[in-house]
């Protein structure tokens, strides 16, 4: 019986990349939804949250996805993983459905963005409840790459 798993040194940067892109993803959303959540409760400072929510988007999720990915595509190309894994499609898919999600939710934060003092709107729920679905997705991918069902 094996206990664990010995894999080559040269593999720990690009599993660090990616393992640390999807951490730092996740940590993004989460922040993502907890500003716009708070914003759309319409009280002091919904301009300024609105626009932190569309930064974070800008400056934290989209480059946390770019290491998340290119750590991930690095290490496969290391392993020589075979494509037919049901885990590598798991995660391949939310990753690709989550780049077009976080794209519709950065361009609807920049709409709410721009509405200022009048508060996120209809665009900030929809944020909101995209940035919900991406953390949930996300979960379940983590979940598929670390217990690799099949």
């Amino acid at each position: 019986m094996t206990l664990a798993a010995i894999r080559p040194d040269h593999w720990d940067f690009p599993l660090f990349l990616h393992v640390a892109g999807a951490m730092l993803l996740v940590g993004a959303l989460v922040v993502v939804v907890a500003t716009m959540a708070v914003a759309l409760r319409n009280g002091d400072g919904v301009d300024v949250l609105t626009r932190l929510a569309f930064r974070t988007l800008l400056v934290g999720v989209i480059p946390a996805y770019i290491l998340m990915r290119g750590g991930a595509e690095w290490i496969a190309s290391e392993e020589g993983v075979p494509d037919d894994l049901d885990w590598l499609g798991i995660g391949y898919g939310v990753a690709d459905g989550g780049l077009l999600l976080t794209l519709i939710a950065v361009v609807l934060a920049w709409r709410a963005a721009r509405r200022g003092a009048a508060g996120p709107g209809g665009q900030g729920r929809a944020v909101l409840g995209l940035a919900a679905v991406l953390i949930l997705a996300y979960g379940i991918a983590i979940w598929a790459m670390a217990t690799k069902p099949a």
